[in-house]
């Protein structure tokens, strides 16, 4: 097993990482930084990662970046537990999440909510912005709710793509959706996971909640 580094900020999408860490059981050190929009971040991290972004995952020396390659690495360091699809279509549906949940909820809606600035400099349009980013995860949390199978997202089997999952619940939860209410198979969903070990684990040691009021 490398020598495993995971840099987080509570609470980011950085714990789903450290969940699949946890389900694997690999041993890790868990670095904590600032994610501000590059605000209070060290020297050594924007040198370790200029794009200024948690999570960040070194395997010794490699230095890997972006959730889904990182899920991808963590899958390989324990390939029997098929956290990334148990091969086929599976892996592509895997995939074919990741990849939506990365580029469209998180970084064209959370994104847009939170990190206007990222989209515009002009502070008038923030707004609007901000409005459409709150569309785009309506609409996305639309489709979960809708292409949710209990208990897992794909293939009946726990995948990184429940632990990215877990991320925008709390999310939801946190600028105010109620979300039980208006997603309950998303929200049942999410409560099974909450209880696994490796998820318990990882809340605690962000000190964060699924209901996201810490």
């Amino acid at each position: 097993m490398p020598n495993i580094r995971l840099w987080f900020s509570p609470g980011a999408c950085s714990v789903a990482p450290r969940i699949l860490l946890n389900e694997i059981g690999a041993p890790y050190e868990a670095i904590r930084t600032a994610i501000a929009d590059g605000a209070h971040l060290t020297d050594e991290f924007v040198r370790l990662n200029p794009k200024k972004r948690v999570p960040v995952l070194a395997l010794d020396d490699a230095v890997i970046t972006e959730l889904p390659a990182i899920a991808t690495a963590i899958s390989q360091l324990a390939p029997e537990r098929n956290l990334m699809g148990k091969g086929g279509l599976d892996t592509v549906r895997v995939y074919e999440w990741m990849n939506w949940l990365s580029g469209t909820l998180h970084a064209q809606g959370f994104g847009a909510l939170w990190r206007p600035l990222r989209f515009s400099a002009d502070r008038t349009t923030h707004e609007s912005i901000g409005a459409q980013g709150r569309a785009t995860i309506a609409d996305c949390f639309d489709a979960i709710e809708q292409k949710l199978v209990a208990p897992f997202a794909v293939g009946g089997a726990f995948t990184s793509v429940d632990a990215f999952l877990l991320v925008f619940y709390r999310w939801g939860n946190r600028i105010g959706i109620e979300m039980p209410a208006r997603y309950p198979r998303y929200a049942q969903f999410a409560r099974t996971l909450a209880a696994r070990d490796a998820v318990v684990a990882a809340f605690e040691a962000e000190n964060i909640a699924l209901d996201g009021t810490r």
